[in-house]
């Protein structure tokens, strides 16, 4: 015979009125944690209480019932209740739902307060994200939603924003398919197509930390700390449409703009009416451009103007200035150092007289109707205005006099041969040429009209009489060491200082200037190009240049020093150590040439004693770091620190990783192979190699930040002492 299934019994409900109820000494939560019960108890005045209290009645020492009731289950209800009744906002004889468990009962009041504990299921995050995000779509705003909830209002937008990421992301969050971190990173781009793509892409990858997800849904996108952003504003490109990108789970720099066309084409409207406002100044040429690489006034002259003088109210506030600074040396000048707030004030003088000192340059008309300008961002994001540049083609040209009649009319044919008539290139006939790139932005340059001389002897036969004169001239100049170097130098300036197109030369030696076609944006502001843009300057300064003869004159009276120093800076626009892309078609450099340029590159390295820290090279995050692996930054810190060093970065993350080293390599001397001397290498007794560091220490002495050695285990200490 089958036996009966037993049927479940539960517990009774009633309303019992709360100064009947009592704290029961059997509830097993006794740690404060979660919601404060001055939350509970103003939410439970909110919305009323959502849960009953788990009750049972109280017997005196003989088994009768007392009429009260101890709770052991529903402690931090009761807690909350009993604070709105002290508040007086809830009445002392208030009926409380409760489920009231029989006397009788074999299960103990310790069994029930565990089980309602233990039994509670925390809310999946997600189901948070969707109910916050169906509360608002109910009408419920933002701020409603954080004070029902007594969260942050930002905590809101948070889960909102989590709660919009794709569909399909969502659910393979739901499924453990992807951790909350990751999730947050996909909400800086609200293109669920776009989610979607970079998931697939990454989900197999061994690569799939947060930061890499950010940088692929942003990598089209452009920071709010770009240069260009400073100089056009975020708040302009929003006006004209744009979207910036937020990340509301950590530091973003003001976000990601989503359109860089719009951007580009805002900064370069900008610049244009910069330049049409620099136009009416009469330059004759403009070029806009976001970026100038370096290099970029290369073969072209810059005019020496003059500074504008100071106004009287100008150099009275200057002397003002000057007076004070000096009193204040004077005064302090037996002191070993400055007081802090007097070192301020001499650093603010300083600073107020060279704005006083720095004057705009006056140039001369005629010059300006010759030169140009070029309008471009500084790293900063600030607007540059460079001044006074002359094109090869704006110089003035000489031109052979042609003569009518019985007269002298060709070289060669008697008469004043090699008289100049010097004048200057005409200018565009609609002003000033802007362009962007090369190209016309503004008004269009008027074509120049052909002046070539005509040629009375056949072209035959004047070949064959400069045949002669230059063998004969080669004869001589082998005789002639210094008007050799003098002819050199003569050639060498002008493929320096202009360019070697310009006027022609019958010399058929050259300097051909490098272009460094792939360079770090720092290049033009690194220690060694402002001190080769010095030494150009200062050149520049000196040489009589734009007229041959007065130069063959100037480099005939220098000393034999000066000789020498300006042929090794002509020559160093020629150098070409650069490591080139081999092109097996035959165009471009070959592999066995490439081999050849480094290895001449290291013999000039080594005659000139190159150092490239001195040179001020360092690894940092941008430059080296964070564009090779991890490997490679582990490699880095190993040859610099020491292997226990490098042990202690190879937890972290790829940036945090790079971010450390950048801390850890800062002044230790150490180079990547590409940079290091091919004849410094490892002596022995100990020296260390050029490039290996020069400050390796053991592990122990480096002072590393807490969280890199967090997840250490104790037997660190020992092995980093066996290092």
């Amino acid at each position: 015979m089958a036996k009966a299934t037993q049927k479940v019994t539960l517990s009774p409900s009633r309303d019992i009125p709360f100064d009947k109820l009592v704290l029961s000494q059997s509830n097993v939560r006794r740690i404060k944690a979660g919601v404060s019960v001055e939350e509970l108890a103003e939410d439970i005045a909110r919305r009323g209480l959502l849960q009953g209290l788990n009750v049972r009645p109280m017997l005196d020492a003989e088994g009768v019932e007392t009429g009260l009731f101890e709770i052991p289950a529903g402690g931090r209800r009761f807690q909350a209740l009993s604070l709105l009744v002290k508040q007086k906002r809830l009445a002392k004889t208030a009926p409380i739902p409760c489920i009231v468990r029989d006397t009788t009962s074999e299960i103990l009041a310790e069994d029930d307060s565990l089980a309602e504990n233990m039994q509670r299921v925390a809310l999946h995050p997600l189901d948070q994200f969707r109910a916050f995000q169906a509360l608002r779509e109910k009408g419920q705003g933002e701020e409603a939603i954080a004070a029902a909830f007594f969260v942050t209002p930002q905590i809101v937008k948070q889960r909102l924003k989590l709660a919009s990421v794709a569909p399909a992301l969502l659910e393979i969050y739901a499924e453990d398919g992807m951790t909350l971190e990751q999730l947050m990173a996909f909400t800086v781009n609200p293109d669920h197509a776009r989610q979607v793509q970079v998931w697939d892409a990454v989900k197999n990858s061994w690569n799939k930390e947060p930061y890499a997800i950010r940088r692929m849904l942003t990598e089209t996108s452009v920071r709010a700390s770009d240069r260009r952003t400073i100089f056009m504003g975020v708040d302009a490109y929003e006006a004209a449409g744009g979207v910036v990108l937020r990340d509301l789970f950590q530091g973003d720099d003001g976000g990601w703009l989503e359109d860089p066309a719009l951007l580009d084409r805002l900064v370069a409207e900008k610049l244009r009416a910069e330049a049409e406002a620099l136009a009416s100044e009469g330059w004759k040429w403009i070029e806009v451009a976001t970026d100038l690489p370096y290099g970029y006034s290369h073969g072209l002259r810059r005019l020496a103007g003059d500074p504008a003088p100071m106004t009287d109210e100008e150099s009275a506030a200057h002397a003002s200035l000057l007076a004070e600074y000096r009193a204040l040396e004077e005064e302090y000048s037996g002191q070993d150092e400055y007081p802090e707030e007097i070192d301020a004030r001499l650093g603010q003088l300083e600073m107020a007289m060279e704005a006083l000192e720095q004057r705009p340059l006056i140039y001369d008309e005629a010059e300006i109707a010759r030169a140009g300008v070029f309008v471009t961002l500084d790293r900063d994001g600030s607007l540059a205005v460079y001044r006074g540049y002359v094109r090869p083609e704006d110089e003035p040209r000489e031109e052979t006099a042609v003569q009518d009649g019985d007269g002298v009319d060709a070289t060669g044919q008697g008469g004043d041969v090699g008289v100049s008539s010097w004048k200057p290139s005409a200018t565009s006939a609609g002003g000033t040429v802007i362009t962007s790139g090369g190209q016309p932005i503004g008004a269009d340059a008027s074509d120049e009209e052909d002046d070539g001389a005509l040629k009375p002897l056949p072209e035959r036969l004047v070949m064959e009489l400069t045949a002669h004169r230059t063998l004969a001239l080669r004869e001589a100049i082998g005789r002639s060491p210094d008007v050799a170097l003098t002819l050199l130098l003569l050639k060498l300036v002008t493929d320096t200082f202009r360019t070697s197109s310009a006027t022609g030369s019958c010399l058929e030696a050259s300097v051909r200037h490098v272009y460094m076609s792939a360079q770090a944006s720092d290049l033009k502001d690194s220690i060694v190009a402002k001190q080769v843009d010095e030494r150009h300057a200062a050149w520049e300064t000196d040489l009589p240049l734009g007229d041959d003869a007065g130069l063959w004159d100037y480099l005939t009276v220098l000393d034999q020093g000066s000789r020498l120093a300006l042929l090794a800076h002509c020559l160093s626009f020629g150098i070409n150590a650069l490591h080139e892309k081999v092109n097996p078609y035959g165009a471009g450099i070959s592999a066995s040439g490439l081999t050849r340029r480094m290895a001449h590159a290291d013999l000039v390295a080594r005659a000139v004693d190159l150092d490239m820290v001195e040179a001020g090279w360092e690894p940092t995050v941008d430059a080296y770091l964070n564009r090779v692996p991890k490997a490679r930054i582990l490699e880095a810190v190993r040859e610099a620190k020491g292997e226990g060093t490098a042990q202690l970065l190879d937890h972290l993350k790829k940036g945090e990783m790079a971010t450390e080293a950048e801390r850890l390599l800062k002044g230790s001397g150490w180079l990547p192979e590409i940079l290091r001397r091919a004849d410094l290498v490892a002596l022995d007794g100990g020296q260390v190699a050029e490039g290996q560091g020069e400050d390796a220490v053991q592990p122990e002495d480096v002072d590393l930040p807490a969280f890199l050695t967090a997840d250490l285990p104790d037997s660190a200490t020992t092995m980093m002492a066996a290092e």
